[in-house]
């Protein structure tokens, strides 16, 4: 069976992609053309081709390749662009200098793999407790013999997205995992155009942001100790059954440089601190932030869902401003997630402290809490321009104005959006990729739950609907990544790919045939390799033939 032609072969796929006759190649005479506004796009693909390419590709008016803004490509939105390669030329063109970074990406995956890769002294392939590794067939930093010319396949594209919001959630509170892993993560989100990275910074299992006016944040509820009994044996972080010592936070520098390296490829990076509930940790810290100020706490060596909540007088109002100053002061996301989530009330319930603010407030009972704090700090994020978001137990129980991460059951996205609020659709059964990808027994240890395998995150859900007048907006979708059983970058790699390729798949482009995206990811495995990603085995391809019947005309 004949390869498919690299134009045929993109992920995500393009919104209308016109097959040409011939190539244009890169050699070393080739040379960038930016028009104003696209400066940023033409620094990238220099940055991310000349280690692989030993190309200089210098900038020049008369460059063979131009990178254009053009306001008045208003179809193209945000992040659309058109790219034409032709014999002689090659035009890259957007309404917006972000969607100049997309058609970045599109370029990269026209060349052949080996360009993905920087030939010697580039980033390595990423540190696991087992040493440095590579890809399957090879890996970042390999040596190897560098072509002098590289050639894209003459080609015509439109690309749009489907969805604004496309994103991957790590969570870095369980199991910290250091930047250079997190920056890694940003460069294949932004290979396969998903534009946000939500970071989990706080749980009840660990705190990783430092707060300069709360420093045993970090000093204290980033480290977590070990104990005998918490968990069954194999499990990672376990040891003969119990939990193994575990530690690690970011400093400011180590964020801001993330926030900053993200953007240049036009990814958003979204802050996490878990509220009221998931709070653990910063309560060893700080027990007077909790319902019980005499009691000692320790960073919590379990997983689950812990019932030590935050406490609700006045001090933790202090608390949750200054915390989301100092995150709005190193992310400047318009989008801060506040949790929300798996709170219990039982402290609240037995708190004379808590009683005293519910009649205080004229609520009805301890459980109207949960919405009252989460309102106080959404409202303190408005006040600056930003707009809270949180995990989204059911359709109808979040603040008004807030952002609804709808995980539980489908049909809460279609409740949340009848209310007003927009929607980013995570539903555990298509987008926790921490549950196992199929039924082989005897694979590495992985949340307890349903199979999501890489067909169910391809099919994804139905678009929730809703005829309620002022009802929200389905913003896009994202993958969610909780690192109970993922404490290594290789744990990481194997949970994410490939299904993180078809939900990127699916927020770009929309439903798309499975023949098709499987024929496509067959040969998008060999960029994954290339780069080092240390992936689950994909499922054989359909036959050219198959594919071809129920694919739909570019």
């Amino acid at each position: 069976m004949p390869a498919p032609r690299r134009d045929q072969a993109l992920l995500p796929r393009p919104t209308r992609v016109s097959l040409r006759s011939g190539h244009f190649t890169f050699d070393a005479t080739t040379a960038l053309h930016a028009t104003p506004g696209a400066e940023a796009a033409a620094d990238l693909l220099r940055d991310l081709l000349r280690p692989a390419t030993g190309l200089p590709l210098p900038p020049s008016p008369s460059g063979t390749v131009t990178l254009a803004v053009d306001a008045g490509l208003r179809g193209l939105g945000r992040e659309g662009y058109g790219l034409t390669v032709s014999p002689h030329s090659v035009l890259l063109r957007a309404a917006h200098p972000t969607g100049l970074l997309r058609g970045v990406q599109t370029l990269r995956q026209l060349l052949p793999e080996e360009a993905l890769v920087p030939v010697t002294g580039g980033r390595p392939g990423p540190t696991t407790e087992r040493g440095r590794e590579g890809g399957r067939q090879g890996g970042q930093g390999r040596v190897r013999a560098r072509p002098d010319r590289w050639d894209l396949p003459c080609t015509e594209i439109t690309d749009v997205p489907h969805r604004s919001w496309r994103g991957l959630m790590i969570d870095v509170a369980r199991h910290f995992h250091p930047v250079d892993t997190l920056r890694r993560h940003v460069d294949l989100l932004a290979l396969h155009k998903l534009n946000v990275l939500h970071l989990h910074l706080t749980d009840d299992q660990g705190w990783r942001m430092p707060v300069a006016a709360y420093p045993r944040l970090t000093t204290v509820g980033a480290h977590r100790a070990g104990r005998d009994d918490g968990g069954p044996p194999g499990a990672p972080g376990t040891s003969r059954g119990g939990t193994l010592p575990h530690t690690g936070a970011y400093t400011r520098a180590d964020l801001t440089g993330l926030v900053d390296y993200a953007a240049r490829r036009g990814v958003t990076v979204v802050p996490e601190m878990e509220m009221p509930g998931h709070v653990r940790a910063a309560l060893a810290a700080y027990p007077h932030l909790g319902n019980d100020p005499d009691r000692v706490l320790d960073v919590w060596t379990r997983w689950g869902v812990c019932d030590t909540v935050l406490g609700v007088h006045d001090a933790v109002l202090d608390f949750v401003r200054a915390v989301l100053d100092e995150v709005m002061d190193v992310f400047p996301s318009p989008y801060v997630h506040l949790g929300g989530d798996e709170c219990p009330t039982t402290e609240w319930q037995h708190s004379a402290t808590a009683r005293a603010r519910i009649a205080a407030e004229g609520l009805s009972g301890p459980a109207d809490l949960h919405g009252w704090l989460l309102e106080r700090a959404g409202a303190h994020l408005r006040e600056h321009g930003r707009h809270p978001v949180a995990w989204a137990e059911t359709g109808s129980v979040l603040p008004p104005g807030f952002t609804a991460m709808s995980w539980r059951a489908t049909a809460h996205a279609a409740e949340a959006l009848a209310r007003g609020h927009d929607v980013v659709l995570t539903h555990h059964r298509t987008t926790y990729l921490d549950y196992a990808q199929d039924e082989e027994p005897g694979g590495p240890p992985v949340q307890p739950g349903p199979v999501v395998d890489l067909r169910t995150v391809h099919r994804g859900d139905p678009d929730p609907r809703t005829s309620a007048p002022g009802a929200g907006r389905v913003l896009g979708t994202q993958a969610q990544l909780w690192t109970e059983f993922a404490p290594t970058a290789a744990d990481l790699d194997r949970l994410a790919y490939p299904r993180l390729c078809a939900l990127a798949d699916r927020a770009w482009s929309g439903p798309t045939p499975w023949p098709d995206f499987a024929r496509r990811l067959t040969a998008h495995t060999r960029r994954l390799d290339a780069l080092g990603v240390r992936r689950h085995p994909t499922p054989a391809a359909p036959s050219e033939a198959a594919a071809a019947r129920t694919a739909p005309s570019p």
